[in-house]
C-alpha cells in the first residue's frame, strides 16, 4: 500500500494559528508518500494570502499534488478574476491546474473544477473527463484515484448546488476504471463509496486550518492505498489544538463495489 495525506480548503487568511505547527507536525510523522491539497489555500486570493500558503507547503516533506478551489480565484477583482484568474495560483502555488503523480502503487489525476463565470459552483467538462480516463487507460493494477476541488455527490442537508456534469461524470469514472474520488468545498469530512456509483470511493475532507466550521472540528484525511483495498482514517482537532484519529474505515473492492469490512 501507499498513503495519501488528504488536506483541503485551508483558507489561509482566515485559519486558525494554534493549528498550524500542529498540522504540520502530524502530517510530516505520517510519512505519505503524497501529500493532496483539495483547493482554496486561500480566503480572499490575496498575494499575502499565497505567500502564507506557500510557506505552508515548503514545511511538508512530502511530494504535493494540488487542485485550485473557487476561493483561488480572486473573488473581489471582476476584471482580474474574468481575464487573468490563475495569475496568482500559478506563481505561488503550481503552474498546472491539472497535475498528475505516479508511482508503484497509484496513479493520481488532478482536474480543476473552479468555473471563473460562478462564485461557489463548478463544473467539470467532458475535456477534462476524457484526459482522466485516458490516464487510467494503462494504468494496469494502480489505484486510480481523482482529485477535485467540488464534491460529486452532496450529503444529505447540503444546501449547495452540484456542479454542471457531476451526474456525467460520476457515471464517465466508474465506466473508466477510477478508484476514489477525493474532494473538498464543503468542509466536512464524508468517507464511504457513491450513492449512484458504488464502485467509486467518495472521500471529502474537511478543513485543515479554517475558522470557518461547518458542524465539525477541523480535520483531514490519510489513505492508504491499494488497487483491491483502502484504508481510510480521518484526523480531527481538538480544543486544545492536538490531532487525534476520529474515524477509519476500510473498504475492500467486490463485484458489487466498494464493500466496508469494519461495518
Amino acid at each position: 500500500m501507499r498513503r495519501i495525506v488528504h488536506l483541503s480548503d485551508l483558507h489561509f487568511g482566515r485559519t486558525s494559528p494554534a493549528l498550524l505547527e500542529p498540522l504540520l507536525d502530524e502530517v510530516n510523522a505520517l510519512a505519505p508518500d503524497l501529500c493532496v491539497i483539495s483547493g482554496d489555500f486561500t480566503q480572499r486570493a490575496r498575494r499575502w494570502q499565497f505567500e502564507e500558503a506557500r510557506s505552508f507547503i515548503d514545511r511538508i516533506n512530502a511530494p504535493i499534488l494540488a487542485v485550485p478551489g473557487n476561493h483561488d480565484t480572486p473573488l473581489d477583482n471582476l476584471w482580474i478574476r474574468l481575464t487573468r484568474p490563475w495569475d496568482r495560483y500559478r506563481e505561488f502555488i503550481d503552474k498546472n491546474l491539472e497535475p498528475t503523480f505516479e508511482n508503484d502503487r497509484m496513479r493520481v489525476v488532478g482536474v480543476n473544477t473552479v468555473n471563473r463565470w460562478v462564485h461557489q459552483t463548478g463544473r467539470l467538462s467532458s475535456r477534462a473527463l476524457k484526459r482522466v480516463c485516458t490516464a487510467f487507460a494503462d494504468a494496469g493494477d494502480k489505484a486510480r484515484i481523482v482529485v477535485l476541488h467540488h464534491p460529486l455527490e452532496h450529503l444529505e442537508g447540503s444546501d449547495k448546488r452540484l456542479m454542471r456534469g457531476s451526474a456525467k461524470a460520476l457515471k464517465a469514472l466508474a465506466e473508466c476504471g477510477a478508484d476514489v474520488v477525493l474532494c473538498g468545498h464543503i468542509h466536512t469530512t464524508h468517507i464511504g463509496p457513491f450513492t449512484t456509483a458504488p464502485g467509486l470511493l467518495f472521500v471529502q475532507a474537511g478543513t485543515g486550518l479554517s475558522t470557518r466550521l461547518r458542524l465539525q472540528d477541523n480535520s483531514f484525511n490519510v489513505l492508504d492505498v491499494s488497487r483491491a483495498e483502502m484504508s481510510v482514517r480521518a484526523i480531527s482537532a481538538s480544543a486544545d489544538a492536538v490531532f487525534e484519529e476520529t474515524a477509519a474505515h476500510t473498504f475492500r473492492r467486490a463485484p458489487e463495489g466498494w464493500l466496508r469490512l469494519d461495518s
